[in-house]
């Protein structure tokens, strides 16, 4: 969950080394490193704990020069936040190296590195990486060899990047199961985690696969697998892709709550035609195997957990398929059935979840014929490993805390779930669902006009040690989101209960000190949520009600939502949940886009 960008121009890197360590900040921010090649074939390092900002300032202070370097940003896994664990790693003053991921076995490396008389300086996995570089380096002609003779030794994930100050012009980088990206421009090349760490000029890149190890110069590019030299392909780099900006924003996160109706529209434009639901996404074959499905089996993390389990029972409610939603990291390491004519979902918002993408592995070892991701990455590893692909176009997301890719995951389902009864001929009110899907972006951007009363409200949430939210149905999972959401970035402990468990438990944690967030919009089941309401008063909770219906005459505060079909009140419903979230955090003065112990790309187990 760390962010790597390496690279070689013509000119001094180190700004180049700090301008993508920003852009990827949001991928580790607990410390940073960078070193290049001096022109005297030195090789400098500088290394911070905190904030880029510190390392930019140490850098801006020092004569730090050359034309080929290495930097990192990082989200501790082993060792504290320090200068010594953060990277760049050295080994003899001779190589560096950045990296992301766990070796996993890196205990029995590191002791058999010692008996060789190895010294290790740091807490960290990543640093036995270089000593083995140093040690392979007495048997190999070249840092690329070396590289490429140390990877069968290691156990885990990787994203490497490494250089020799023997070898100034040339930098050597492999990956397996992290992400690792060539940018490519006339004169500069880079290597980074993500895109969005290139700047403007970088408009060509190549997406490096498992088990590739690569060597990069200013004239020549080499990819090898297995030994083997491979003609990686060269992709273009989309504007969205290729950086982001606040804008007016104070925040990102405050950025992305008021895109969400562009990216609901722009996503209902992409598979959403005259000729229907994903008329142009799916083949004609692809079509009849999906017509055919009996079962769905869904894994995610996180937020994607929460649109899971909602999808779930749109898949069961509107299409009459059977679903199963499982949370990635614990799916692989049970025994589970495969029913019969089932299809795998695979959903994260990176495609990069290491949980996720194991789970895919799993799944296809255990013999699930058909796999489909759910992703906003378009050349994510999810995407690449999966049979079919539903991307939600939301642009991209920088803040930790999901917003608008989370709205987006549940639109994708929505439209899949109704796709799915249109297939199988089970839906009478096609023209009334299509119609409030259509209405959809129209009632988010009502939902963002209710923030100055949230504004207005939070005052006392901000004071709260705990917070309970509850809902039914697929309020239930709203609730899990929102207080997902308030844990995240105000770090207030929220927990979320279907509103009908309250009685069986969580009541007794009611008292006038404890907030209750009540998500109950005018359906069905109100009215069992007004006696659960009444539970709370009676004994004295706060109650904030977020509901379509003005019959409440109990409620400490109660939010307004405008009046929308049921089929769509879950994504409406997360808006106003997330600007409660992050009015807590303004008042709080937490770092909202960064908040601590969490990183947005979660790319180890």
């Amino acid at each position: 969950m760390c962010g790597i960008i390496a690279g070689i121009i013509n000119t001094n890197i180190a700004d180049s080394l700090i301008e993508g360590l920003e852009r990827l900040e949001y991928r580790g921010y607990d410390s940073s490193g960078l070193a290049v090649i001096k022109s005297d074939q030195s090789i400098i390092h500088r290394k911070s704990v905190g904030k880029v900002s510190e390392l930019k300032a140490i850098v801006k202070a020092s004569k730090t020069e050359g034309q080929i370097g290495i930097a990192h940003t990082r989200w501790a896994t082993h060792g504290k936040p320090s200068t010594l664990n953060a990277h760049p790693h050295l080994s003899h003053d001779c190589f560096a190296i950045v990296h992301n991921g766990i070796i996993e076995n890196y205990e029995t490396l590191k002791e058999e590195l010692i008996a060789e008389g190895y010294e290790f300086s740091s807490e960290t996995d990543s640093e036995v990486l270089v000593h083995l570089i140093h040690q392979a380096m007495q048997s190999s002609s070249s840092l690329f060899d070396a590289v490429q003779s140390i990877t069968p030794k290691l156990e885990g994930s990787y994203a490497l990047a490494a250089i020799d100050k023997s070898t100034p012009d040339t930098l050597v980088v492999a990956r397996r199961g992290s992400p690792l990206i060539i940018g490519l421009s006339d004169d500069q090349i880079f290597a980074a985690s993500d895109v969005i760490a290139f700047n403007e000029t970088i408009e060509q890149c190549i997406y490096l696969e498992d088990e590739d190890v690569a060597a990069i110069s200013k004239n020549l590019l080499t990819v090898m697998n297995n030994g083997e030299i491979i003609p990686r392909p060269i992709n273009s780099i989309s504007g969205d892709e290729n950086g982001a900006s606040k804008g007016s924003y104070t925040h990102f996160m405050h950025k992305e709550i008021h895109e969400q109706p562009q990216a609901i529209q722009r996503l209902i434009d992409a598979y959403l035609t005259d000729k229907g639901l994903f008329s142009n996404t799916f083949p004609v074959a692809d079509q009849l195997a999906i017509s055919r499905i009996k079962n769905i089996t869904i894994v995610a993390c996180g937020s994607s957990y929460h649109a899971a389990l909602i999808a779930k029972l749109w898949f069961e409610a509107y299409a009459e398929i059977q679903c199963q939603v499982e949370i990635a990291s614990e799916f692989r390491y049970r025994k589970s059935i495969v029913p019969k004519r089932s299809l795998f979902i695979a959903i994260s918002q990176s495609g990069e979840t290491a949980d996720t993408l194991a789970a895919l592995g799993h799944a296809k070892k255990l013999g699930y014929k058909k796999s489909l991701a759910i992703c906003n990455s378009n050349h994510s590893s999810l995407v690449r490993e999966t049979d079919l692909c539903l991307l939600t176009h939301a642009g991209k997301e920088i803040s930790v805390a999901s917003t608008k890719a989370f709205t987006s995951q549940l639109t994708v389902f929505l439209m899949l779930a109704i796709y799915f009864a249109q297939k199988r001929k089970l839906t009478t009110k096609n023209d009334t669902m299509m119609d409030a899907l259509k209405q959809l972006p129209d009632q988010l951007s009502d939902a963002l006009t209710l923030e100055p009363l949230i504004e207005k409200t939070v005052t006392p949430l901000a004071k709260a040690k705990n917070c309970l939210f509850i809902g039914r149905g697929e309020m239930h999972s709203i609730a899990m989101e929102g207080a997902l959401k308030l844990k995240e970035i105000s770090y207030i402990h929220a927990e979320a209960y279907a509103a009908g468990e309250l009685k069986h438990g969580p009541i007794a944690l009611i008292d006038d000190k404890l907030p209750v967030i009540v998500i109950a919009p005018n359906n069905d089941v109100l009215s069992k949520i007004q006696s659960n309401i009444n539970e709370v008063k009676a004994r004295g909770g706060q109650v904030y009600i977020f509901s379509d219906s003005d019959d409440f005459d109990q409620a400490n505060s109660l939010i307004p939502i405008a009046p929308a079909p049921s089929l769509i009140s879950p994504i409406i419903y997360s808006i106003p949940l997330q600007l409660l979230a992050y009015h807590i955090a303004l008042l709080k003065g937490n770092d909202i886009d960064q908040p601590r112990n969490l990183a947005k790309s979660v790319t180890v187990e």
